[in-house]
């Protein structure tokens, strides 16, 4: 079977991998969808994504979606055939932020396709992968596995608006219009925002956030641009860059709540701090998500325009040309892999 593998910085192959036996308590999922996400992108790019660098190949990807094949011992769940969404994360269940409901910062988690730790936990981008059985999620009624390929980047999204407290009736900052971006516009007008207004420097990504319900944008790099807020209650940062912070800080009110989510660059990255003090701004940080993964399958059963975020599916075996689709924000949102053509 074929498998999309990153082996270093630069060097993303798609090679030809053994079928895996599902173990005690795991399921074997036929892969139909896999959505590349920025960290895939990081990993082919830079050979690592924060402080998590590549030691060994690493089969990529934690958005999958696809249908049961098998189980192995002791295991149950979802009827052979069904189709699954998988839940990438498998929490430890015993660590003190475990045992405090904050599985999603779990200190011994295991994350399909992820390098924060020796050996590697291995990815979901095969046509086959053996998952624990309690991670298959069957989709809602309704939801077809291309849609349902979008669960887990809505998953960080509602996640992210869930640590904003509450935004309904308020006026949310959302800068970075990629696709977690553009995600987090939907989770936030889906959680009654009043008023959306999307910042980047790219026209063609902020078309994507209007597609997903922004009610202003407005390019980074034009402060001249009438569209600029004067001063909002919520802001999220999703580009990962130390300069969309800045503008959360500097733009939110007084006693507002900023909420970082794009993972900035490993180091020290400057921003207003000073604001944080005098304004007293709530500043907090979102890491992946946890039950919402299952509100996310809720929603995607019942929101159609979310088949605007998806801009290509790309078959497998041509790999390489889809992360190089996923990373022009000027062409694409959200690129999938095909793993059944």
């Amino acid at each position: 079977m074929l498998g999309c593998v990153i082996h270093g910085q630069g060097d993303l192959r798609v090679d030809e991998l053994p079928v895996p036996e599902p173990g005690p308590g795991q399921a074997l999922v036929a892969v139909r969808y896999g959505g590349v996400c920025g960290s895939d992108l990081h990993y082919w790019r830079h050979g690592g994504v924060g402080d998590f660098r590549l030691a060994e190949p690493m089969v990529l990807g934690h958005e999958v979606v696809g249908t049961v094949v098998s189980y192995g011992d002791g295991a149950s769940g979802p009827a052979v055939g069904t189709a699954v969404a998988v839940h990438p994360a498998t929490p430890c269940g015993v660590c003190p932020e475990c045992a405090d409901g904050r599985r999603n910062v779990c200190r011994d988690t295991r994350y399909l396709g992820s390098a924060a730790r020796t050996p590697h936990v291995q990815g979901g981008f095969a046509a086959q992968v053996a998952v624990p059985a309690e991670q298959l999620r069957p989709l809602p009624p309704g939801l077809e596995l291309r849609r349902a390929a979008l669960a887990e980047p809505l998953s960080v999204a509602l996640h992210a608006v869930r640590r904003a407290g509450t935004v309904a009736g308020r006026h949310v900052l959302v800068t970075g219009a990629g696709p977690i971006g553009c995600l987090v516009v939907a989770a936030a007008k889906a959680a009654g925002a009043a008023r959306i207004t999307v910042t980047d420097l790219l026209p063609q990504a902020l078309a994507y956030a209007v597609s997903a319900g922004a009610d202003a944008v407005v390019r980074a790099d034009d402060p001249a641009d009438p569209s600029w807020p004067s001063e909002v209650d919520v802001a999220i940062e999703a580009s990962g860059v130390a300069a969309g912070l800045d503008s959360c800080l500097r733009l939110v009110r007084r006693g507002g709540v900023v909420v970082q989510l794009g993972m900035l660059p490993p180091g020290q990255s400057p921003f207003a701090g000073n604001l944080v003090v005098s304004r007293e701004i709530e500043l907090r940080g979102a890491f992946r998500f946890d039950t919402e993964f299952d509100e996310a399958l809720a929603l995607l059963a019942v929101e159609s325009s979310f088949d605007d975020l998806v801009s290509a599916v790309v078959p497998v075996r041509n790999a390489e040309s889809a992360f190089a689709l996923a990373a022009d924000r000027n062409k694409s949102c959200k690129v999938l892999l095909d793993f059944a053509s």
